[in-house]
């Protein structure tokens, strides 16, 4: 029997929620009403960043605005808008409560600040996490280790027993660098094939142990590393 992982780790925006068009609408604003304009390479800087780097951008794009403003609005208009319904993420929902009825620990781990997580957390109909990581929570945000090895600690979990789900090349990177087992499902970015981690196209259909089968090795390349690789 395949072995469940100590800890699933989730990322948050793009993989349980599509809220990433919030975050942009919201910094477009910012940067417009200065007069600025959001270049296309500029929008794809935006995909799994963390909100500070979020402000850096707006500011270099040209908003005339601190970077605590900057972040204190894109989290109040996110939040009115995760006011009006929640876009849940396919599977997402369904494999976090299979993994609550299997008791594996669960952990949010998201470089949205505590407002908007726990403005998702509360639609959730059941009790998904047993720990909360924001952007708050840490001094360096994905693509930086911290934030998952902060969960795994509050979990009290092995890391490189826990399985991360993410969607964005910063939230890969952060997982694979605190040592876990990453599962990557692209969503607006698309991520290359790589030993590093397994890529899914979906959630749908999946459960507890199709996570676990993907902690487990499936081939060796030549200098005995794992050799993780792609399913549908």
């Amino acid at each position: 029997m395949t072995r469940l992982p100590a800890a699933v780790l989730w990322d948050m925006d793009g993989t349980i929620v599509d809220t990433e068009p919030y975050f942009t609408d919201a910094l477009t604003t910012v940067v417009e009403s200065s007069g600025g304009t959001f270049s296309d390479d500029d929008h794809h800087a935006l995909i799994g960043a963390n909100l500070w780097d979020m402000a850096a951008t707006a500011i270099k794009a040209g908003a005339r605005c601190e970077a605590h403003d900057i972040i204190n609005d894109v989290v109040a208009a996110v939040q009115q808008r995760l006011r009006h319904g929640i876009p849940w993420r396919p599977g997402a929902l369904e494999l976090l409560q299979e993994l609550r009825a299997a008791r594996v620990p669960t952990a949010l781990v998201t470089m949205s600040f505590r407002g908007i997580a726990d403005a998702v957390v509360r639609g959730i109909p059941f009790d998904a996490f047993d720990a909360i990581v924001t952007g708050e929570d840490v001094e360096h945000g994905k693509p930086a280790p911290d934030a998952y090895l902060r969960a795994a600690d509050l979990l009290k979990a092995d890391i490189t027993r826990c399985i991360v789900i993410e969607d964005s090349p910063p939230g890969v990177a952060a997982g694979v660098a605190a040592g876990a087992t990453v599962v990557a499902v692209p969503f607006y970015i698309r991520l290359p094939d790589s030993n590093a981690y397994t890529m899914w196209d979906t959630l749908t259909g999946k459960d507890p142990s199709t996570l676990a089968q993907a902690a487990t090795p499936r081939s060796t390349s030549t200098d005995g590393a794992p050799r993780r690789r792609r399913t549908p």
